[in-house]
């Protein structure tokens, strides 16, 4: 029997899962996000990483003469060439495994959505981002490092456009909104601006503003036209990622699958899959779309399942774990 652990590390949270090559789950873990960006550096990043593999592997009952065959590591913030190479470098030196599998955790999403060939995977969680592949090979990705190459949404752009909107109507500049009470209360402040100070003043509100996404999709199925407009620009850009992608593919007047996932998208928010459906629809016609409901640390362990040849029974079982 092999042993392989699969790791999603995000931006909010890691997940650990130590399997044997049947598909069955042995032992678990989940902590705080691992991506490197975002966590404080390589050093921090990778010393959560070495603490969830340990829980993960003293749930499993597993001695430290218990060698791991495979471990498949799927990471935010895997974005360039260079940090996948020193993301690599650093499981390598950390031993966890006699081999094993680095690459960006939007890879571990699109496995978990779909086994299809022609298909392309768009995460939106704390950020956004989009990977795709078709059947002769062929991959797509996106540097995915934020505004400066062309990217917005998820919640850490949601919150503080929300919070831009709900000043701008405080002080005049824009319409009113509901979302200036929602952002208040949210927060237990006398008003938006308030918030926007107590963001510039303590760097913890500030990191707190991505919070604000549930608020402005509470906002917008309330009815108030300036969150529903948020709304449609993020359904927007998560139908424009899948389409470029395609596109690259040349795929966009193929059947394909479409896979979204990520805390913002998982909540099945009527507008904005609306948005995505109707925006799909009018560029790629035979694209389907599917919602990833698995964690995506499944993904991984999917993928490290495929590395060690398992059976597709091992597949299924797997899955059986994650709607246990």
């Amino acid at each position: 029997m092999s042993l392989l652990l699969a790791i999603d590390g995000g931006n909010s949270k890691t997940q650990v899962l130590v399997c044997d090559d049947t598909g069955a789950v042995l032992g678990h873990a989940l902590g705080p996000g691992s991506n490197h960006q975002t966590a404080g550096g390589l050093g921090i990043a990778m010393d959560r990483l070495n603490t969830l593999v340990a829980q993960a592997r003293d749930n499993a009952g597993l001695s430290s003469a218990d060698r791991i065959a495979l471990a498949a590591v799927y990471l935010a913030g895997a974005d360039l060439p260079v940090e996948l190479t020193m993301l690599a470098d650093a499981v390598t030196a950390a031993g966890w495994a006699d081999k094993s599998l680095v690459d960006n955790d939007t890879l571990a999403l699109l496995r978990a959505g779909t086994p299809d060939p022609d298909a392309v995977a768009v995460v939106c969680g704390a950020g956004i981002n989009c990977v795709g592949r078709a059947a002769d090979g062929r991959t797509v990705r996106f540097p995915a490092l934020g505004t400066i190459t062309g990217d917005w949404g998820g919640g850490d752009d949601l919150g503080p456009i929300a919070l831009w909107h709900a000043s701008r109507a405080e002080d005049g500049r824009g319409p009113a909104t509901a979302l200036t009470g929602a952002i208040a209360g949210h927060f237990g402040l006398r008003s938006a601006t308030a918030v926007a100070a107590a963001a510039h003043l303590d760097p913890g509100i500030g990191a707190r503003l991505g919070e604000l996404a549930p608020v402005l999709f509470a906002t917008s199925r309330a009815g108030d036209p300036v969150a529903r407009s948020i709304v449609v620009r993020q359904g927007e850009e998560v139908a424009l990622l899948a389409i470029a992608a395609l596109r690259r593919l040349e795929l966009v007047a193929s059947p394909a699958t479409v896979v979204l996932g990520g805390g913002v998208l998982r909540g099945r928010d009527p507008l904005l899959h609306d948005t995505i459906r109707d925006r799909l629809a009018d560029a790629t016609p035979l694209a389907e779309i599917t919602v990833v409901t698995d964690p995506p640390v499944v993904g991984a362990a999917l993928l490290g399942l495929d590395a060690l040849g398992t059976t597709p029974g091992a597949a299924g079982r797997l899955r059986t774990w994650s709607t246990a």
